[in-house]
């Protein structure tokens, strides 16, 4: 990550450590509501939209509930 990128993150990102910890439990509500999912893990949502690498598993992850 260079310094741009990591200036511009936002405050509220919870990282990729603690956004992975969370993802299956975030995947499993979002897959019913997202909007409360964004509520009650407002951290893994803002994750979700900086890093493309955690936002591929969650993808997955939600490819996979669906079944």
């Amino acid at each position: 990550m260079n310094l741009d990128a990591f200036l511009k993150t936002d405050p509220g990102d919870v990282g990729c450590g603690e956004a992975m910890e969370l993802l299956h439990a975030y995947a499993d509500l979002y897959a019913t509501d997202a909007a409360a999912a964004r509520q009650r893990y407002p951290g893994i949502a803002v994750h979700l939209r900086a890093c493309g690498p955690c936002s591929t598993d969650f993808e997955g992850l939600l490819t996979l509930i669906a079944g």
